[in-house]
């Protein structure tokens, strides 16, 4: 396997805040850009002019953007202005970013544990790196166009990678040794401590202990994609030496056998299906799935999560229909599966398996022909999940 097909790991000159110049981190971090809502998105404007939300998710300005002045030549021009101000500086030397993430789930506190640093791209299907999910045209178009104009990576892509020896971990501790991080606390409370290391042998020292290993996307599979594009365009200009930047993006790397490393769901609403009542919805899935009534009321949300948990079975869904307030449990088939193969040929019996394709390539996509949709919204509990259902969500 030649080496660009390697998950080739390189140091790189962040841009961070000046301290002296924002005060408290706290301040000026958001978290993803899919995950702000418009509220949310106002809350981050209020909280600090310096918020990194101005640039990651500047707003949309009804009846003022044109083609000379919109949410990413406005995203451009601020994160230009920070830079000249000092708000923004640029790393002195290159640096692998040691990063760890205290939170709190279930009463219990967790760490996590990884590194932030620039990878070379390597299109799926073409290296070591691997998808889990589909992806949307719509946000994929968006952080393209911010990328074009601000020639940045705003946001790291979430990798995972094996370590069974904990060697790379090893290798990131002593790096760190008794620093003292930055640190910044988000609206869920959870604790980012980010230790900047410019020593170049931990560089070396992380690509042979990685090595040729997998990458497994985790989230952040529209910001890969939306690099491998402008990577493509950048190359198609006639611009992409083997070193230009393009060829890289940013990644947060966390190895599978971290102990913070807890796998929450993410239940997914959608906008724009069709009206169907739990009977209607039976009927199109029932040619490749086993279908089993899950209960009424959206409060049954609960009850049916616990029962998929118990089962741990990827290819098992639940769906529940507005109109009836029905929930409907489906298990794909040998039909189903073979249905799969069919329609995704290049892709590993795995990921054909995985339930968030199956939902999206089969039931979305193929049973009920709305392939079209706009993205779903995420939520990750079950309370979550059953207020939005109660709003009409």
């Amino acid at each position: 396997m030649n080496e660009i097909a390697m998950p080739e790991i390189r140091a790189f000159r962040g841009i961070r805040y000046n301290l002296g110049r924002v005060g408290s981190l706290s301040d000026v971090v958001a978290p993803p850009y899919d995950v702000i809502d418009p509220q949310m998105q106002d809350e981050l404007y209020r909280k600090h002019p310096y918020n990194i939300v101005r640039v990651d998710l500047n707003r949309i300005e009804p009846g003022k953007d044109d083609e000379a002045d919109n949410r990413y030549t406005r995203s451009a021009r601020l994160l230009r202005q920070w830079q000249s101000e000092g708000i923004l500086m640029t790393e002195a030397d290159p640096a692998i970013y040691v990063y760890h993430q205290q939170f709190q789930y279930d009463g219990r506190t967790y760490l996590r544990r990884g590194f932030l640093a620039r990878m070379r791209i390597s299109p799926f299907g073409e290296g070591l790196v691997f998808p889990h999910e589909e992806t949307f045209s719509a946000p994929k178009f968006d952080r393209l166009m911010l990328t074009v104009v601000c020639k940045a990576n705003l946001s790291p892509v979430f990798g995972l990678y094996p370590d069974p020896t904990g060697q790379v971990q090893q290798i990131l501790e002593q790096a760190i040794g008794g620093a003292t991080p930055l640190e910044a606390t988000d609206h869920l409370g959870v604790v980012h401590r980010m230790w900047p290391v410019v020593d170049v042998s931990v560089e070396a020292a992380l690509n042979a202990a990685i090595g040729p290993k997998p990458v497994f996307i985790a989230d952040g599979h529209h910001r890969y994609e939306t690099a491998c594009e402008y990577r493509r365009d950048v190359y198609e200009s006639g611009f992409l030496s083997k070193d230009h930047p393009a060829n890289y993006v940013l990644m947060m790397l966390i190895a599978m056998e971290d102990p913070g490393l807890i796998v929450l769901p993410t239940h997914r609403l959608f906008t724009g299906l069709p009206g169907l009542d739990s009977r209607q919805l039976a009927e199109k899935l029932g040619p490749l799935f086993a279908i089993q009534s899950g209960g009424t009321g959206y409060e049954r949300a609960r009850e049916v999560w616990e029962e998929m948990e118990i089962q741990a079975d990827q290819e098992m869904i639940a769906f529940c229909t507005a109109a009836d307030q029905q929930w409907t449990v489906a298990r794909i088939t040998d039909a189903g599966r073979q249905r799969m193969a069919e329609l995704a040929p290049d892709r590993s019996p795995q990921w054909r398996s995985l339930g968030v394709a199956v939902l999206h390539r089969l039931v979305v996509d193929e049973l009920l022909q709305c392939a079209q949709l706009p993205p779903p919204e995420y939520v990750h509990t079950t309370e979550d999940l059953i207020a939005q259902l109660r709003q009409g969500k």
